[in-house]
């Protein structure tokens, strides 16, 4: 199909630049905790996020150049705070740069309580929590890399556990979720309808 055979209001995106800037899309945002080599913890928020697949694992984009990759590599472990909308500037913060000596003085100032199965550590208030063993890294995404990891162990806010006595709108509507839109925008989630799957479609 060429371009004339477009849709009217359909335009062509330039790709000699990375797509991504060039309009919004929809992600979770998550605060990946991982120990820097002096033992200090380090929160680093990242929103390229996903499960992988229908079992216990979950990826995140990360790069070469972070902290988060190296210390992943040489610990084997790291934990997934998800936090509420009213933790943005919380969220913000954890992204603030490293000082000349290579710390995040930030860190200090976010409270934090520890995770049970990894040695790592959780933002407090979040919603969701997960404690992730290293499964495997990807390179090779230009100079980005996807990271997996198991989830051995999991937590929630019992507000935003779905319940089978409750209507999935209502809980939605009573914790709402922290969406960001990239790039560079936040919304709080507390709508939503049920999306209308076929009858006979299985995961």
């Amino acid at each position: 199909m060429n371009e004339s055979s477009m849709p009217g209001n359909v335009v062509t995106v330039d790709t000699t630049v990375p797509v991504w800037e060039q309009f919004f899309t929809v992600a979770p945002l998550v605060l990946i905790g991982t120990r820097d080599a002096d033992g200090s913890l380090d929160l680093a928020p990242k929103h390229m996020v996903t499960p992988m697949g229908w079992q216990n694992y979950f990826g995140f984009v990360c790069t070469p150049r972070h902290n988060t990759c190296s210390n992943i590599e040489r610990t084997g472990e790291f934990t997934v705070s998800y936090p509420k909308p009213s933790q943005v500037l919380i969220t913000s913060l954890a992204a603030s740069p490293r000082v000349a000596e290579g710390a995040k003085p930030v860190i200090d100032y976010l409270s934090t309580f520890p995770a049970t199965q990894v040695d790592g550590s959780f933002i407090e208030d979040g919603y969701l929590f997960f404690e992730c063993r290293h499964f495997k890294t990807i390179d090779g995404f230009g100079e980005n890399c996807l990271i997996t990891g198991e989830i051995v162990a999991a937590f929630a806010d019992n507000d935003y556990l779905r319940h089978a006595e409750a209507d999935d709108q209502e809980t939605i509507h009573d914790a709402p979720l922290f969406a960001y839109l990239a790039p560079g925008r936040f919304a709080a989630i507390d709508r939503s309808n049920a999306f209308p799957f076929p009858e006979s479609m299985k995961k």
